[in-house]
Parts: C-alpha cells; structure tokens; sequence
C-alpha cells in the first residue's frame, strides 16, 4: 500500500482568495425571515382570530368598548408570542453560530499565521492543539497523540483518538479516526488539518440547516381547536340570520329601523352565546397554568402548545447517556485470576491511575478503591518513579511506584493489549478471554490490569511493550441506569408509550441497558451503517418493530424521528448535545436537558429539563394528559352553560316573546360571559389527574377535541339546564311583558347556581360530585370562585344594580326554588355514573 504523503506548504494567498469566491465564508446558512407584516396577517387569517376580532366588534358595537379592547389586547398578545418565538429561533442558529472558533492558524504562503476563522477555506492546512476548538471539517495530516472530545456531535463523552490519514479518498465511515469535526474540541495533543468542508457542508452546518428546514406544525390540540371554531362560526351564522329573520316576522307593529334593529340585537346575542371566545382563554390559562406546574416538578416550558402534546405522545425517543444513565462511569464488576487476590487487583488498578484524574474511568476506579477502604492518600503517597504514556497506538499505561523499598510497575489498559505482554499458558489465556466476553455482553468496558515487580531500577523497561506483566484481573465499568428508570418504563409500557433508545455507543452496551430497564424488544438493534443502506420507506416499517438504535449520527436521529411521524405517531426526543437539535426541532416535541445540555439543544426545545431525570418525563406527560382531560372536560362546560343561552334567544321569537321581554339581553349574555370564563378557565384547570390516566393508551392526535360522546353528554345535560331555566322565566313571565324583570331574574339564577353543580359533576367522568369536591375542599381559589358566584349573583339582584340591568330581586322561596331546579337539572346525571360504575363491576364480576 502506498503511504499518503500530504503537501505540507499550504495554500497561497492568490489560491486561498480563489476558493473563497469559489466555496464562499466558513459559516452558517442564515434562516430565511418572513416580514412582519406577512407573519401577522397570516395569523390573523387563523379562524380562531377572525372570531376573536368578530367577538371584539361585537362588543364594541353593543356600547362595551372595555370587553372588546381586552379582545384585542388578546390578539396583540397571541402574535407578540409567535414573533418571540421566531426570534428564538434565530438565537439556536446564533448558538450554533457562536460554537465555532474566532481564529484559527494556518500554513499559508509557507508559513504560519493567523486568521479569521470565517476565512477559512478547503485546502488550507490548520494548526490545532489542546484546547482548541476545531472549525472546520479536515483530514488529519500529522498528529501527535491527537485527542479529540467529539461530545458535541456524537452524544458520547470518552475522547476520540486520531491518527494520520492514508488516503484523502472519502470513505463511508462516520466519525472517521482519520478526520477532524467542526466544533469539537481538542482534549489532548496537536495535528495538521487540512480542511475538507467549511460552513454548511460541514457536520455542523448540516444541523444548522437541519434547524432551519424543521417545519413549525400545528399541535394536535391547535388543529382540533381550529375545526372546532370553524363549526362553531357556521353554525352561529346560520342561527344568527334565522333569529334575525324569526324576530323581523315576530315585530310586524314596529318601524321598520326599529324591527331592524331589534332583529339584529336578537341575533347579536345568539351569535354570541355561540361564538366560542371561551376557548382561546381556556387554551392560554390551562396551558400557562400547566407550564406553571411544570416549572415548579423541574420541567421548563419553552412552547406553551407542548404541555398539552406531551399528554398525546406515543414514542418516546431517549439517549442513552445521561437521560437513561446516570452520565458517571462506575466500577460495575471485578474479576481475578487464580494467583491473585481482589485487594491486590484493586491497589493496583488505583496505582495505575493518574493522581488528578480527568479521565471518567479513572475516576470510577479511584472510587472504587474509597469503596474498598484504599485511599488515594494511601496509594499516592508512595514514591513516584517512572510512568509509560497511553497513547492511542498502546492502548495502555503504566506507573512505576517505589513501595515500602520495592519497585512495582502498575499497568492497565485494553484486555488485548495488556494480555500481548502478559505471562499466560494457552489454557489460561482461554478461560480469560471467555471472561472478556462474558463482561463485555453484559455491556460492561473491560479494562485488564497487570503488574510486575522490577529488582531495581536498571531492570525497569524503558517502554511499556518491553515488559512481561503478571495480570491480576479484569474490571467491568459501566454508566449505570438511573435507579428510577426501570419503574419508569414500566409506566410508559402501562400509558402505551414506546420508549425508544437512540445512542451513539455501540449496539451492545446500549441492548444491555435496554433489557436491564425493561425496554421491549431490547435485542432488535439497527446500527447507523444499517440505517444508511434503508430507504425511507424500509425505515418506517423498520421502526415499527425496532426500539435500539447505535452507532447513530444526527441525520439519522432526524431520519429516526420522521420516520415515527410518517407512521402517525406523536414523537417526543430527548437529547443535550448540538447534534441532538435538528431531531430535536423535527419531533412533535422537543425535550433538551438543562443540566448539561448545550445552549444549542435548549434553544431548538420546546421543554427543558433541568433536572436531566427519565422519572420527570414520565411525571410530565401525566400532566399533559391531565392537562388535556380538564380541556375537554371545560370545552364540553362550555357547550352544556351556552345551550340554555342560545336555546333561549332561538325559542323566544318562536314563542311570540317580544325582544324587550327575552329571557336574556345582549348585556346578561356578556354578564355570564364573566362568569364563565373563570369557571371554565380557572376551576376545571385545578381539577387533579384521573386515576387511570397513565394506565390507557395515548390519544389519538385525529380525534376530535369535541367527540360525539362528549357533544352528546353536553347537549344533554345543555337541554337540561335550559329547561330548568327557560321554564321557570316562561312560569313567571306568564305571557305579560310587565313580568320580564323577576321572570328574567329567575331563569338567570338558576343558570348561575346550575354552573355551580356543573363543574363538580363534570370534573370526573368516573367519580362522584363529592368525590371532587372532598379533593378540592381545601383549595382556596375553587372557594374564591365559588363564593364570587353567590356573591355575584346576590350583587345584581338585591342591590340597585338590579334595575340597570332590568332584573328584579327573588323572594325566598323563588331563591330556594331557582337552588332545587338548579340543583335537580345538573345532578341526574350522578345517577348515569352509577349506572355505568355497576355495569363495570358486574363486567368484572362476570369475568
């Protein structure tokens, strides 16, 4: 084979000036910005903002300017947030930005010199060394014990070894020894680089771009809401004009401006009773809410829409190191052969370490010995004599101590090496190579140590493969899974939700973590050069069956994720290294690591975890379900309390009631609207997790937010209420328009005390009323709420403000009676829970 043999004299300037129009700066792609201008009036086409916008006119139009100014101030606020968050997005590239170097050196018209990072071009020959961060792609010319923390791009934290190229042709291996990588650091050493690819093309530009082409989706809850608002606008214009034209036939004797007029008004409040602006709040106080509460167990929302996603995920892709273990080597096990003892094999596995140790093995053994009653006092305070180097050609290293007057050299290092210098008979070397294997299945690190006792100093050899060791034994270390973990996953086996590992260690260390935690499937692997072979189409059946995926770089993760996604899944990735952004941005849910993860992989998040812990996920997707119940639960509020309201103004102008004498005004409608939104927005939200909710399968992201199940109960129960309330207005009415006031004030007493009951019945599908509330009993705010209603209600009708808005005070009896029905037309369906709760019992029974 013939040795490469690399131009060593550098680009010139005239050459280096040529490239860099040919190649361009040795940076990253800037993100294409949408004006501002666009941005806000491609929100602002959103249904959900047209409605509110509609619902703000409204108000002003009806003469209350202060409702329909905080409408807008709404709208203001929502597009405020969506232009922060394309500001963030920006900072993500800043970071990845901010990754690279300033200046480099560089060989150029024969000599050494510095320049701009920035100016780098392919060709030009880099000078590296310990402590510099690397900023381009290149192939390694010339190194001396070159070590390289790859951390940033590969996930893993052991340093990299790198050793001379032999060919500057390209070769299908990731992470070549033979190559340096943009953006990480050099641990160890000094080389020539001559530079391959610069700014996008590089690794890292190739995350930067991965950021950029990531598509902002809608969540699954954005979509639903979205058809939701959009039914619910046709279905108010459709009832608006039918009302409008009912009440214009209802008014013969009236002017025409006057019939006009009235007609619209009465159409104006049915519009409203169906214009869902409840919605919009339900979605920003449950979702801050929930952020707020996730804050407080460790989870940091950066994207409000995920608290509730996270309540819908089905896959949950996890890195190995650090989120599935504890990111800290550990002595796992130690074995010795036949002529030692385990005291022996640990001193010197400890002599064999570096007195201020860097290195996260070393420092795993050294803890070990503090375990076993060896100081490091105790070992270092023996003399120092000699030590022989690691290098990445060796693969081992020694010390040479002096020890109560003898000598004792301390080796330890790769099995395969250290066993090439050691004295072994065939039978011997056997039964230690069947124990190498048995240790490194388990995925443990097998790492040999070895010792000989040297007469004197002249008999020391002068390098470490001139000796002929003695081995004591064989230490296994491992990054240990959290203690946590495995009960973690058996309750996203219970929820349904996949937990797949995609590491960038090799296949079998991760399958052994994975069957260790109890991840299904643990023995199917893909490795990235497996992933590289499939197309698209072979990958997604690919992962339909596979949970371990090593040896991964980040297109793969992207790959990886896109994949799930193709397959209808909801994808939640977690990941802290740079090369984990793009996947990170790509995944419906994003999830960085805030204790050492990058500033890069936080950036492109939707949710940091700044705990670093499996057990905070889980705990948080719990809350996402929850989250997402208590949406549903207030969204089906909302249908049932606005039933009796637009049933109301629907079934006055049919009845011949005339507009003056309805049961509500366009000011009671807006009346109850206060009353709403806190009871919908603020009480539902507080109401704790279901019992079963980690014990049911995710969501699907295609169901509607408003099933028929759900239309139906609250339809039901909305006829309810309505009947209760619009009964007893027409019982008091009695057909005379003098009557309007107490008549008005009865039925809306009962909808205000039937929202009571409303909230407790609803607040479980499964418990009784009084189970919630003995939950609730003690919370502060639900009492707020509930004493604020009463208070309410005793303020419009028993002070002077009665008369402003055309109500009439209740004796005691209508009081207790408008209590009964309120009471009687929520509670009946109390009876429909225990009727299914014996039906399930005798299911049970029966099996």
């Amino acid at each position: 084979m013939t040795t490469y043999r690399p131009n060593m004299t550098g680009l010139t300037s005239v050459e280096a000036k040529r490239l860099q129009a040919q190649y361009g700066k040795n940076e990253l792609a800037q993100q294409k910005k949408e004006s501002l201008l666009k941005k806000v009036f491609h929100i602002i086409c959103e249904p959900m903002f047209l409605l509110l916008i509609v619902a703000a006119i409204i108000y002003f139009l009806l003469g209350e300017p202060r409702d329909g100014a905080i409408m807008l101030i709404f709208v203001v606020g929502i597009i405020s947030i969506d232009v922060i968050q394309e500001w963030k997005t920006d900072k993500t590239l800043n970071a990845l930005k901010d990754l690279s170097a300033p200046h480099c050196t560089v060989i150029r018209d024969g000599k050494e010199q510095q320049i701009a990072s920035v100016d780098l071009v392919p060709g030009d020959l880099m000078m590296i060394h310990e402590g510099v961060k690397i900023p381009a792609d290149g192939l390694v010319l010339r190194c001396a014990d070159l070590c390289v923390d790859e951390s940033s791009l590969t996930g893993e934290a052991e340093g990299v070894w790198k050793t001379p190229t032999e060919s500057t042709e390209p070769t299908k291996d990731h992470w070549r020894k033979d190559y340096c990588y943009a953006g990480t650091l050099v641990t160890q050493g000094n080389a020539v680089v001559q530079v391959d690819t610069i700014g996008v093309q590089t690794e890292y530009g190739k995350i930067g771009l991965g950021v950029i082409a990531a598509p902002n989706e809608d969540t699954p809850l954005q979509k639903q809401t979205g058809k939701l608002v959009k039914t619910c606008a046709i279905i108010a214009g459709v009832l608006f004009a039918l009302v409008a034209v009912f009440t214009w036939f209802n008014i013969p004797d009236h002017t025409i401006m006057d019939r006009l007029i009235e007609s619209i008004l009465s159409g104006v409040t049915l519009a409203m009773a169906m214009i869902p602006e409840e919605f919009p709040v339900i979605l920003t106080v449950f979702l801050s809410m929930g952020a707020w509460r996730l804050a407080k167990k460790n989870s940091l929302v950066r994207k409000l829409p995920s608290v509730e996603t996270l309540g819908a995920v089905s896959v949950l892709c996890v890195d190995k190191t650090g989120t599935i273990t504890m990111n800290q080597m550990t002595v796992q096990d130690v074995w010795t052969t036949s002529g030692a003892t385990e005291q022996e094999l640990v001193e010197t596995m400890g002599l064999g370490c570096e007195t201020d140790a860097y290195d996260p093995m070393e420092k795993a053994m050294l803890r070990y010995c503090e375990d076993y009653g060896i100081t490091k006092e105790s070992l270092f305070s023996n003399e120092f004599v000699s030590e022989y180097a690691f290098t990445n050609e060796l693969k081992m290293m020694g010390h040479v101590w002096r020890k109560k007057g003898h000598l004792i050299i301390a080796a330890k290092g790769s099995p395969e090496r250290i066993l090439s210098i050691c004295k072994l008979g065939e039978e011997e070397r056997r039964t230690i190579e069947s124990q190498i294997k048995t240790l490194s299945s388990q995925g443990l690190r097998v790492i040999a140590v070895a010792t000989a006792k040297p007469e004197n100093e002249s008999a020391i050899p002068a390098v470490i493969t001139d000796c002929r060791l003695t081995l004591l034994g064989l230490v296994g270390l491992a990054d240990p899974p959290r203690e946590s973990v495995k009960e973690d996953i058996a309750v996203c086996n219970r929820a349904g939700i996949r937990v797949v590992m995609i590491t960038g260690d090799n296949g079998i260390t991760a399958s052994a973590i994975a069957n260790k935690i109890g991840i299904p499937g643990s023995e199917n692997i893909i490795t990235g050069e497996e992933l590289e072979a499939m197309g698209d189409g072979e990958l997604q059946e690919a992962v339909k069956t596979v949970s371990i995926f090593s040896r991964v770089i980040p297109e793969h993760k992207m790959r990886i994720v896109r994949a799930f996604k193709e397959n209808g899944e909801i994808v939640a990735m977690t990941g802290d290294g740079v090369n984990d952004a793009p996947a990170l941005k790509y995944a419906d849910i994003g999830i960085a690591m805030g204790k050492r993860g990058s500033e890069v992989s936080r950036e492109a998040s939707d949710l940091i975890l700044m705990d670093d812990n499996f057990t905070t996920i889980v705990e948080t997707v719990r809350d996402g379900r929850r989250i997402y119940d208590n949406i549903r639960k207030a969204v089906g509020y909302v249908f049932t309390i606005h039933i009796p309201i637009a049933a109301a103004s629907l079934l006055a102008p049919l009845l011949g009631i005339e507009p003056t004498a309805l049961m509500l005004l366009p000011l009671h409608v807006v009346l109850l609207e206060v009353l709403i939104d806190p009871t919908c927005s603020i009480v539902l939200e507080r109401q704790p997790a279901e019992e079963d909710v980690m014990d049911r399968a995710p969501r699907d992201p295609k169901e509607k937010l408003l099933t028929g199940r759900l239309l139906g109960k609250s339809v039901l129960q909305g006829i309810f209420v309505f009947a209760a309330s619009f009964g007893a207005y027409f019982a008091t009415l009695a057909g005379n328009s003098a009557n309007a006031p107490e008549a008005r004030a009865m039925g809306l007493a009962i909808i205000m005390l039937a929202n009571l009951f409303l909230v407790q019945v609803n607040s479980s599908n499964h418990d009784f009323a009084y189970h919630s509330a003995k939950q609730l009993v003690k919370d502060r705010v639900v009492w707020a709420v509930n004493l604020g209603t009463l208070a309410l209600l005793a303020i419009i009708l028993y002070t002077p403000i009665s008369t402003f808005l055309k109500l009439a005070p209740l004796s005691g009896i209508q009081a207790l009676t408008a209590l009964g029905l309120a009471a009687a037309s929520v509670l009946w369906y109390e009876l429909v829970k225990l009727i299914r709760r014996l039906q399930g019992m005798k299911r049970k029974g029966i099996k």
